[in-house]
């Protein structure tokens, strides 16, 4: 297992937090955090037609670059780093993934040019009202009619779901769980976006009423595909927790040194040293686990994306939100008000932390997958 970065890789870093410093600055992301869309559609079209963000692991025959997932794990630690406000998750760890791995070559054919150009905004709508992730928990209807196939349920917590120009569902039909392509504006859909503690990463809820949907493969085949679509994604996840996480911990260190009482700064109590020390302890942890899952999926050995992404997610989401829980505390009264970021950061960690299951869901994968 080589868990180095190549020159490429660190000058692809550089080039990202560059960007990401110019257009997700804390204004911007307080300002998109107020807005419905929850992007800038000049910054979204300028990821991908600067740097190629949104194509970055999409294969070269369907207008991507073809990358590693190892630069995609740097893309998304850096976007955690930022906050990065908009449909980048929702687009490329969910949907792009499902596509690349159902059994459709024509749908990739169709579909994926117009994500890896940035043209087209897409999401995975997977959970319903039990907030399950598992394939029990898919209950949608899909009924094969004389006119094509119809939706009819209702999906929730669906990333970008209320934006998304493109929308992959997943549904149950006679023959078990199928993937579905929906149109933004098909008949019969209603989307309505949701409140949510973090509102750095907007959702919805999507209704569908005798809706028409394009089956994507075969009729019941696609578990398989949705799951390792969902290893993937955690993964990923997990990379952007880890960016998250040192971001915060920089803004902590930095207080500590500048913040003075008693005559020095607060960064020389033994109080500050250890907390900050324990913060920095569970990031380099976190941050091993994700490398090794980022080098599982590019070894593309399907037992060991499944142990690493579940161990990766379990505990880099709770790594998070302690580290984010800890800067508000170094930071003392200040890091309570809504005018210091730190809040952001611990939004961002709680809602991270159930976004694709909560860590006791993944340590119960990671379980079964060892059989244990």
């Amino acid at each position: 297992m080589d868990l180095t970065f190549s020159q490429e890789q660190d000058e692809l870093r550089k080039v990202v937090r560059s960007f990401l410093a110019k257009h997700s600055d804390e204004a911007a992301v307080r300002r998109l955090a107020a807005d419905t869309r929850g992007h800038d559609p000049v910054v979204w079209r300028r990821m991908a037609g600067e740097i190629g963000l949104q194509g970055l692991a999409v294969p070269e025959e369907y207008g991507g670059s073809g990358s590693s997932y190892a630069d995609l794990g740097i893309v998304f630690e850096e976007a955690g780093r930022a906050l990065l406000c908009g449909p980048y998750f929702a687009t490329v760890a969910l949907a792009a993934e499902a596509l690349l791995r159902c059994d459709d070559e024509q749908a990739r054919c169709d579909l994926l040019p117009g994500i890896a150009s940035g043209e087209t905004i897409a999401t995975l709508a997977l959970t319903e009202d039990s907030g399950r992730w598992d394939e029990p928990g898919i209950r949608l209807a899909a009924h094969d009619t004389p006119g094509g196939w119809r939706l009819t349920g209702a999906k929730t917590y669906v990333p970008d779901g209320h934006l998304a120009d493109l929308l992959l569902v997943a549904a149950r039909t006679p023959t078990g769980v199928s993937l579905f392509v929906v149109d933004a504006d098909a008949h019969g859909l209603t989307r309505t976006p949701l409140p949510t503690l973090d509102q750095t990463r907007k959702q919805a809820r999507l209704e569908f009423g005798g809706t028409p949907a394009r089956l994507l493969g075969a009729q019941g085949a696609a578990w398989p595909a949705l799951e390792r679509t969902l290893a993937t994604a955690s993964v990923l996840l997990a990379a952007e927790q880890v960016g998250a996480a040192a971001a915060a911990l920089e803004a902590a260190a930095d207080y500590a040194r500048i913040r003075v009482q008693y005559g020095r700064p607060i960064g020389s109590f033994q109080g500050i040293k250890h907390k900050c020390a324990d913060m920095l302890v569970e990031i380099e942890s976190a941050r091993s686990a994700v490398y090794a899952g980022l080098w599982a999926l590019d070894g593309r050995d399907d037992a060991e994306i499944g142990l690493a992404a579940a161990l990766a997610q379990a505990f880099c989401s709770e790594a998070f939100t302690r580290v984010a829980g800890d800067t508000i505390q170094v930071h003392g009264g200040i890091g309570f008000t809504w005018e210091h970021p730190a809040h952001l950061y611990l939004k961002r960690a709680k809602s991270s932390e159930v976004l694709l299951g909560t860590p006791s869901y993944h340590r119960e994968l990671l379980a079964a997958r060892l059989g244990i």
